[in-house]
Order: structure tokens, then sequence, then C-alpha cells
């Protein structure tokens, strides 16, 4: 199956381009999978589950983090989502699912992962599955089309697995209407607030400063830090002794004829008769007559095309004498195109109706579809496989180095006795990472995951291949006071200001008479009254919160007035209800088929998720010691 796109690959680098196809439904992190490995972190009813497939996936979880915080994330982040136990928990879901499925017999035959794998964006050209994109894509990110096609099976049949316990799940119209109602029912409140940021006679003492600083030590640590030594393998230093061949030119030209076509384009002109898309026939009529009158007079040849143009057409390019340059069919709108793509140099069009309006074409040029000659790319193809070639050279050298290296040697002397350059890195943050080298954050990530002396697997960065080696390392710590005593300050200042705000609501809360209303007290107090909003929305003059929102739609005729202060993210609020409105029926309708259909989701969601924790209660799953 696909065999002739099959070609190996040894490099694990990590695989950030296709992690959104690895990842699906509630067991992200299907990456490569083999269950006998000699290693493993659990076993799932007898079942191994390896080391390998941990890294991968823990790997997989960590680069998702990346891509979320980007330079945010640090170490209390990363152990707050406990990525190690989310990649624990997803492998063995993953095991279960396929244990599963075999006991249903569901499979996934080839043709399905073949059209699965052909239908994927990321390997087509010209709209259409390319085979030298696939190997290529494939060999960029270091995984070979068995592995890859092993793992799409695997999740196919978790995909039709969670089918077979699912499909059945509907949701009725009185279930959709009762959850539509709910999420959009409206209240409106009269409110008033309390902002810290209008309390700016707050001015602690430097013994208040110095006592907050020493019950708070651990907010002010220092970022930890490292040093590396670091080997970098550049294709641009092998690329001087790379010959490309006449006949591997060829066989490249060949075998990506489609990447060398050149699509069929029209050079043309046009009028627009401007027409709104739902404008009634006796305006579609008469804008069909004017255009009709204007083309009539464009055959008659008295006047230039562009002259008339400018003078009718309602077109933003009619400056331009109605000019479109040249573009491709599916460049324009159907009606358009299909019209233009037809008609032969020097014709003018009858009236063309698109959403736009009327339109008169003028086509001046037609470019016959033709594929760039083998002489007219050589030079590109020789330069895109001597890239290629030398991408290659300069990974075999980095695993070639890395196979050389025992656990716990020092990069240098293996670099020493091959002539080869060792670069040392000043102490950085996982946030900024060294100076020097392609990706700073991804170095700085993967340093961090290091042992000190311990060589990290090839890393590529920005197109180099790079072996790096721990060689020091700073822990947090706590923060030498006069080095953050202007921000402890300023928390100090915030957190007095948010606490005299909550005081003053508290006090004004507990003297309203609750038989009044917050009308009473008027521009006073400066009282809002904000309007009709949803639970899930915004509150008018007042922005996301939910909290705030929580509340009032807690609140009724015969309940008023909460019980406390509502707290959001820094304002405080002592809210009053007004009223409460369903939502229009209309709205519904229109929204009807959207609601069950999200509904449904959820609950096949539900479903599954209940059916999978009950296989997993009486599953015998055994988590290795060291991974406990």
């Amino acid at each position: 199956m696909l065999q002739a796109m099959r070609e190996n690959a040894s490099s694990w680098i990590i695989k950030i381009l296709l992690l959104a196809i690895v990842v699906a439904f509630v067991f992200m992190g299907l990456g490569s999978y083999e269950a006998q490995r000699a290693s493993k972190i659990a076993t799932v009813n007898e079942q191994a589950v390896s080391v390998d497939d941990y890294r991968e996936t823990y790997n997989n979880l960590l680069q998702k983090a990346r891509q979320q915080f980007g330079g945010n994330l640090n170490d209390e982040i990363l152990e707050m989502m406990n990525l190690k136990q989310q990649a624990m928990d997803q492998l063995i879901i993953r095991t279960l699912i396929l244990q599963e499925a075999e006991k249903l017999d569901l499979f996934v035959s080839d043709e399905e992962l073949t059209g699965t794998i052909q239908d994927m964006p990321f390997f087509k050209q010209e709209d259409s599955f390319n085979v030298a994109v696939y190997e290529k894509m494939l060999k960029r990110v270091g995984l070979s089309p068995e592995q890859f096609e092993k793992d799409q099976r695997s999740q196919m049949l978790a995909q039709k697995l969670q089918q077979f316990i699912t499909g059945s799940i509907h949701v009725s119209e009185a279930e959709a209407r009762e959850w539509y109602d709910w999420e959009n029912a409206l209240v409106n409140i009269r409110m008033v607030r309390f902002d810290p940021e209008t309390y700016t006679d707050i001015k602690p003492t430097e013994e208040e400063i110095s006592a907050y600083f020493n019950e708070n030590k651990n907010s002010y640590q220092t970022e930890p830090k490292v040093k590396a030594k670091y080997l970098r393998f550049s294709p641009e230093k092998y690329t001087k002794d790379i010959q490309v061949s006449k006949d591997e030119v060829q066989e490249y030209y060949e075998n990506n004829l489609t990447a060398y076509s050149v699509e069929k384009t029209v050079e043309a002109r046009h009028i627009l008769i401007k027409l709104d898309e739902n404008a009634p026939e006796e305006l579609v009529q008469e804008a069909k007559t004017e255009a009709e009158r204007i083309a009539k007079e464009a055959r008659d040849g008295k006047t230039e095309f562009s002259e008339l143009a400018k003078k009718y057409s309602q077109d933003p390019g009619r400056d331009n004498g109605g000019y479109l340059g040249k573009f491709v069919k599916n460049a324009m709108v159907q009606p358009f195109s299909d019209k233009a793509f037809s008609m032969n140099p020097g014709e003018i069009s009858d009236p063309v109706k698109t959403r736009f309006g009327w339109h008169i074409i003028k086509v001046e040029n037609v470019f016959p579809a033709s594929t760039r000659t083998l002489a007219e790319v050589e030079a590109e193809i020789r330069q895109s496989l001597m890239e290629e070639k030398a991408r290659n050279i300069a990974y075999d050298e980095a695993e070639s180095f890395f196979d050389a290296v025992m656990e716990g040697d020092d990069l240098s002397i293996e670099a020493g006795s091959r002539d080869l350059e060792v670069t040392e890195t000043d102490f950085f943050t996982r946030q900024q990472g060294p100076v020097g080298v392609g990706d700073p954050v991804k170095f700085a990530s993967a340093a961090f995951e290091l042992p000190e002396k311990e060589t990290s697997d090839i890393l590529e960065l920005e197109g180099s291949y790079y072996l790096l080696q721990v060689t020091g390392k700073i822990p947090q710590q706590i923060a030498e006071f006069q080095t953050v005593s202007e921000k402890v300050k300023n928390d100090l200042v915030q957190q007095l200001k948010s606490r005299k705000a909550a005081e003053e609501a508290e006090a004004f809360l507990k003297s309203i008479n609750t038989d009044n209303s917050l009308a009473d007290l008027g521009a006073r107090k400066n009282v809002i009254t904000t309007g009709f909003f949803k639970r899930n929305g915004e509150v008018p003059q007042v922005g996301y919160e939910k909290p705030l929102m929580d509340a009032a739609f807690l609140l009724s005729g015969e309940k008023k007035w909460p019980e406390k202060v509502i707290k959001g993210k820094t304002n405080y609020y002592v809210i009053e209800f007004i009223d409460r409105k369903k939502p229009d029926p209309e709205e519904y309708q229109k929204e009807k088929e959207t609601v069950i259909n999200r509904l449904s989701q959820s609950k096949r969601r539900i479903t599954f998720d209940a059916w999978l924790t009950k296989v997993r209660a009486a599953s015998d799953i055994t988590i290795e010691e060291s991974f406990r």
C-alpha cells in the first residue's frame, strides 16, 4: 500500500508539521507505536507501553505548550500542566482504545488509508496528491512513510471505534430548545463598581514593604538558568563539494512535471453595472438593459473599451480603464470566469451577471496552459537537489557524531578528533535562550530537559542540526530583596488598593435598604444600568466578567440582591436585578440545526468519555515504579 511512496528515514526529529494530524479526539498523542519495545513505562492488559512512545507523546505535548504560551512558558506553568501525567494518561487511553477496536473486529482497509492520506493538503500540489511532495515532507520531518501510515491507520481505527460507541446518540428538538433558551437568556441589572485604581493615596512604609516580601518570598524567585556547549551541523558547509548530475535533474523534472505546469491565463478588462445581490427583478432587468446598451456601444468600436469603462463602470478599477490584468480561472467568481475563459482575444461579451452586478468583458489576450521546459527550470532544480543533499549530509554527520559519543562523554573530545568547532554559551533562561543559535527558545527548551553532561538528541533549528550538552545549571532561588524591591512595592500597593475597594464594596452592600433600589442613588454612587446581556457574552460598559455574569443570572424578581459583593478580574461590584427575558423564538428556528449538531457532539463526547472510564476501570493497568 502506497509502496511507490516509501523511503526509510532515520531521523527522530519532532514532527511539528504533522502534529495536528497525529493528535485527535480525546486520545491526543497518537505517535509512532511499537508495543513490544525493549523498555516500558506501563503494561495495559498485558500489553507494554514503551518508553520511546512516552518520550514522543511528552514531546508532542511540550511542543503544543510552547505554541500556546510562547515565551511565557516557564517551569511553574509546566508543573501546573503536569505534562508527564498527561502523556501517561494519553498512552494508556490510546492503548485501551486500540485494544477495544480489535475486540470488535474493526479495521481500516488499505483503500481507506490511501484515500485519507491522498486528501491531506500537506501532500498536494496543484490540488492533486503528489508522491514527490509526500516523500519530501515526511523526509523533512524525519518520519518514514511506513511509520506515518501506521500512525494514521491507528488514528482512523480509533475514530471508527468512537463512531461505533456513539453513533446512535441523538438530541431531541425539546432538548435543543431547552438548552438554547438557557444559553441565550438575557438579564438586565444595575450596578455600582468599585475600582481599586481609584484609590491613589495608598503609600506603604518601608517596613510594610519588607514584611510583605518576607511573607511572599516564594513569589520572587529568579528564573533557573543553564549553559551549554553545542555543535552545529550546517548544510551550507557541505554544498561546495556536492555534485548534481544531469540525470538527477532530468529524473526530478520528470517526476514533478505538475510543479512546473503553468495554468491558462486570460488578460481582460470589464465594465461593471453594480447591483445589490438581493435586488428586485425590476432593478435587475433595468441594470441588464443598461449593460446591453453599453456592450453594443463597445462593439461599435467608435470608442475604446477602456474609455467606456472610465465613463460607465461602477467598479473601483474604472480609473484604470477596467483593467483586470492576467488571472487564472479560479481567481474570479465563476459566472465571470466561465465566460472570460471561453472567449478569444478581442471579443466583447454580452452582459454576465454575478453577485456584484452585470459585467461586460473584453478579453485582450489568452495565454494557453503550458509546462516550463527543463532548460527553464534546470538551475532551480539543481539548486533544490543540492540543498536537499546538503541537508542529508549535515544530518548524517550529526548522527555519526551522536553515535560515536558515549553517555557522559564531553562533546569537545570527540569534536577535537574530527576537527569540529564546539561553541559554549553563557547562562540563559528558558524564555530567552542563548544568542547565536537558530530558534533560541527551542534550543533552551531542549537544554532545560537535559541532565548535566548528557548529549541531546539531534535538534533541527532553522535548517541546521544541533547536538548540545548542558555544562552548568543555576537553580531557581529567592531573589535578593534589593533586586526586586520596586516590584514588591508595586505588588503590595495593588493588594492594598484591592483590599480597600473590597472593604468599601462590602460596607456599601450592608448599608443598602433592599426594599429600595440602586436607581434611587443615581449619580451619587455612579450607578450603571447595563442593559440586557447573555450569560456567556460581554456585560455592556464592563466587558467580559464571568463572576459578574454568573451572579446576575442567579438573581430574579424574588431575589433582586446578591448575598455578597462580586469580585471580578480586578474590580468589585454590587448589583441589583432589573429584568430577565427569553431569547427570540425566530432566532432559535434559524439556529436550530447548529444547536442540535453542537449538542449531539457534546453528548457523544460525554458518552464516549464515560465508556472509556468504565473500560479503564475494568482493565489491568500497571505503571512502572520509576514513572509513578
